[in-house]
């Protein structure tokens, strides 16, 4: 047998070389063709359609609602003091209680009046025997006219120093100026009080007034008589009420137009000093072109959105007017019927193929 030679073992090594680099070569012509497969399939730019929602635009209810905080106030509130100075000889009211207009609340030292008026009471009738007397004599020419009347003069300077006694007398009583609630009194019986001693503070809360401020550009839509809704933190009911004044100009530090309306708290449930979120409608359209606010793009200063065309997005500018939590009107730009996408914003482009997953 022959041995082999060594050119013969030369060609089989060349052989099996050249033979495992044709191997190697084999699986990148394989991803190379899946690649290309890949390309073609996504219309040769790598670039699968976008999935997207969208939404067809039909009339829809708009309303324009001022949403603002607010502080309930009392209709009426007075610090009560008395009209004179004096012992405080009574305190004829309940602290936190309800009193009426006219109830005598408390009362400072009026003995020196009451003598006084005593006094001028007791005069009274001499004084109108004397002019009953004079009168008669008048009538028979025994006394001169002059006389008959200085006998008037005194019987009417009596009467008037009576009433002056009575309503110096009156001011030593502090009575309530309306119907209301008293709060806690800051001073006892005994205690001398001043014309500037606060006695308590009366407060009226029904009805209750609401105390608010919008936004200057709305001062020609708000007007008395409109009405509003406000709730207050810890209830989820709203309550009704109705705007019954305005103030005449725009605050000049903030801005606002300061308004009050009245809410009528029959039951007394509500305190003054509370603070409330009044929702005020002030324009309401039936039947507006009215978008997602998400699905508007804000870029170089012009608001646009995407319309579904073909397949693809087509982007178009618009003019917004109103608008409330979640929707915006569209003015110009949009028709009814036209379908646009309402998510990708931000990823969307001219032309971009795009795969609707849901249209509303």
């Amino acid at each position: 047998m022959n041995k082999p030679t060594k050119w013969g073992l030369i060609g089989v090594i060349v052989i099996g070389l050249a033979g495992w680099g044709i191997w190697s070569q084999m699986p990148k012509e394989n991803e190379e063709l899946q690649l290309a497969d890949k390309v073609k399939s996504t219309g040769g730019g790598g670039r699968k359609a976008l999935n997207v929602t969208a939404e067809i635009i039909k009339p829809r209810s708009l309303t324009d609602e001022i949403v603002v905080t607010g502080r309930l106030i009392p209709d009426e509130e007075v610090s009560l003091s008395f009209e004179t100075s004096g012992k405080i000889i009574s305190i004829n009211f309940t602290e936190g209680s309800y009193v009426t207009k006219g109830q005598l609340l408390a009362k400072v030292n009026d003995g020196p009046l009451q003598a006084q008026l005593k006094k001028l009471e007791s005069q009274v009738q001499l004084a109108q025997d004397r002019v009953y007397r004079q009168s008669a004599l008048l009538e028979k020419d025994a006394v001169s006219k002059e006389a008959y009347e200085e006998a008037r003069t005194n019987l009417a300077s009596l009467q008037a120093d009576i009433e002056l006694v009575k309503e110096n007398i009156a001011q030593t009583e502090l009575r309530a100026p309306f119907d209301g609630i008293i709060g806690l009194r800051q001073v006892s019986e005994g205690a001398y009080a001043s014309t500037g001693t606060i006695v308590a503070t009366l407060t009226k809360i029904t009805p209750l007034k609401i105390e608010f401020a919008v936004p200057e550009r709305y001062t020609s839509s708000v007007k008395p008589g409109m009405n509003l809704t406000f709730s207050i933190e810890g209830q989820l009911e709203r309550m009704d009420a109705k705007i019954y004044a305005t103030e005449s100009k725009v605050d000049q530090t903030t801005h606002t137009f300061p308004v009050r309306a009245l809410y009528p708290n029959s039951n007394g449930a509500l305190f003054p000093g509370r603070f409330t979120n009044i929702h005020l409608k002030t324009l309401e359209i039936p039947e507006a072109i009215a978008i997602p606010t998400e699905s508007i793009v804000p870029e170089m200063g012009v608001d646009k959105v995407f319309l579904y065309k073909n397949g693809k997005a087509q982007p178009v500018a618009i003019t917004k007017g109103i608008r409330n939590e979640a929707r915006v009107q569209v003015l110009q730009g949009l028709n009814y019927g036209d379908t646009i996408l309402t998510s990708g914003t931000m990823q969307l482009r001219t032309g971009l193929a795009v795969t609707l997953d849901e249209v509303k």
